[in-house]
């Protein structure tokens, strides 16, 4: 696995809630842990605590021991928070520094928090070569792998409650131009962050959409992205030269 993929591996698990906080506790817990010990601090039946254990193992986030200790049966399974995790989490602390800083600017940041998100797309760049033809998937690969678990809302839901309601009296074109896709964002692995320095972590992350529409040959300065349109939801709106690019 090389840095780029364990990184998306990473994030992708650290986009759920319950998995956080999973996380957290192994983290805090000054001895290891089984999993009937996490799911009852975290509130979890332990079938779903197994399942996020074995999510944040896979990611290289966790380890797993077997406890052998003098016990007959089937010997417990302890887990503790591996090395990267304590990696994760220095970097989360100095991703919160450094957007604090950002958060300065007269802009609260969104200018240079933009265009570092541009500049994170061209990780990317040899990834997108010669995909253009395959709409809005190539977008969504990445998207996913970086743990914002998307899918392309329905109209209804993209038009969101602020949507004015049609004109009943209104005459209907013979043809209309089809609206511009709108992706829905259902996990995001930096929602904390978000939610402390909303315009520079948003702010990236519409500078990385922004940049892989460019390589994709598409128009960048139509992208919006509405952030918290939900408790756990975003909406990111794409231009209407997606129109015909739909997955």
């Amino acid at each position: 696995m090389n840095t780029e993929e364990g990184n998306g591996d990473r994030h992708a698990a650290l986009a759920s809630d319950a998995r956080r906080q999973v996380l957290d506790l192994l983290m805090d817990s000054a001895s290891p842990l089984d999993a009937a010990a996490v799911a009852g601090r975290v509130g979890l039946h332990v079938t779903t605590a197994r399942f996020h254990l074995d999510q944040l193992e896979n990611a290289g986030l966790i380890r797993r021991a077997v406890d052998r200790a003098g016990t007959r049966g089937r010997p417990r399974i302890l887990f503790t928070a591996g090395p990267a995790t304590r990696e994760d989490g220095a970097q989360h602390d100095m991703s919160r520094v450094l957007a604090g800083a950002l958060a300065e600017d007269d802009d609260r940041g969104r200018a240079r928090a933009t265009r570092a998100g541009e500049r994170w797309s061209s990780a990317y760049a040899d990834e997108l070569r010669g995909t253009a033809d395959e709409g809005v998937r190539p977008l969504l690969r990445i998207l996913d792998r970086l743990g914002f678990d998307p899918d392309e809302a329905t109209d209804a839901a993209a038009s969101g409650p602020d949507a004015a309601a049609p004109d009943a009296a209104a005459p209907t074109p013979a043809a209309t131009a089809p609206a511009a896709p709108v992706i829905a964002l259902h996990a995001c692995p930096f929602r904390d962050d978000a939610r402390r320095n909303t315009e520079v972590i948003c702010s990236v992350h519409l500078g990385l959409v922004r940049g892989v529409a460019r390589d994709l040959g598409r128009d960048p300065d139509q992208i919006e992205l509405r952030p918290f349109v939900g408790p756990e939801l975003c909406h990111l709106r794409l231009g209407r030269d997606w129109a015909d690019a739909r997955a």
